[in-house]
């Protein structure tokens, strides 16, 4: 990965919290041997630097980080009390139309590292789905999480029929312009897919900071989720 500068990943910032835009491909925490991740980079920044939730690698979007521990407390206790309200979107590999389905569908997770829908012994999981953007074959997705469970939002999408695009995880379609554009020719060898990563981005985040005031912060779309959009909108 290319060198990252931590202070341009940076949307707000107060003596409190600092809430960054992180880019796709890199890691939340050093759990699994990364060389770098954005507890490492924020620490960097500001020593007491604790990152409040997890965003999965290939996940763009926003990431909250308090900068001492009284603060981290204060976030802790809104996640837990699930007062963080968490808006992703994504773009999902199928035309679905949804008008706020709630999908309230308990996730165990698997020896392998994914999860699945387990009735009986899964955690409760919960979330809302609404389209913002139909095309032919895809669709712009908004989801809203009430609880922050692993790969929430891709197993819930794909019990839906729409898995997310490029998340051959969970039976995602790999995006290729040739199947959109008529007499397309590839300037490469080898066609590649139109998004290389999971299409999932966490858009904005809304907290409470110490004193009570809200803090909502959008975060914008990183360049291949927004190049992405726009040549479904051109083609599709």
């Amino acid at each position: 990965m290319a060198f990252i500068n931590f202070r341009s990943l940076v949307l707000f910032e107060n003596e409190n919290y600092m809430v960054i835009n992180k880019p796709s491909n890199l890691a939340t925490l050093d759990d699994r041997g990364e060389s770098e991740n954005v507890l490492l980079l924020a620490r960097k920044y500001c020593l007491d630097a604790q990152v409040c939730h997890r965003l999965d690698k290939e996940t763009s979007g926003a990431l909250l980080i308090s900068k001492n521990a009284e603060s981290y407390r204060n976030a802790a206790m809104q996640f837990e009390a699930r007062k963080v309200q968490k808006i992703y979107h994504a773009i999902v590999a199928s035309p679905r139309k949804f008008d706020q389905l709630v999908v309230d569908l308990p996730i165990k997770q698997t020896s392998t590292g994914t999860v699945k829908i387990d009735k009986l012994d899964g955690k409760k999981a919960l979330s809302v789905f609404t389209t913002l953007k139909l095309f032919k074959h895809y669709a712009l997705i908004k989801c809203e999480i009430y609880t922050g469970r692993m790969h929430q939002i891709r197993i819930h999408l794909a019990s839906q029929n729409a898995s997310i695009a490029s998340d051959v995880m969970y039976k995602g379609k790999i995006p290729m312009l040739s199947e959109l554009k008529r007499k397309f020719k590839s300037s490469d060898e080898v066609e590649k897919p139109m998004i290389q990563r999971v299409a999932l981005h966490a858009y904005s985040l809304k907290f409470l900071d110490l004193d009570g005031k809200e803090i909502s912060i959008e975060t914008p779309y990183p360049k291949d989720f927004e190049v992405f959009l726009k040549v479904l909108e051109k083609y599709d």
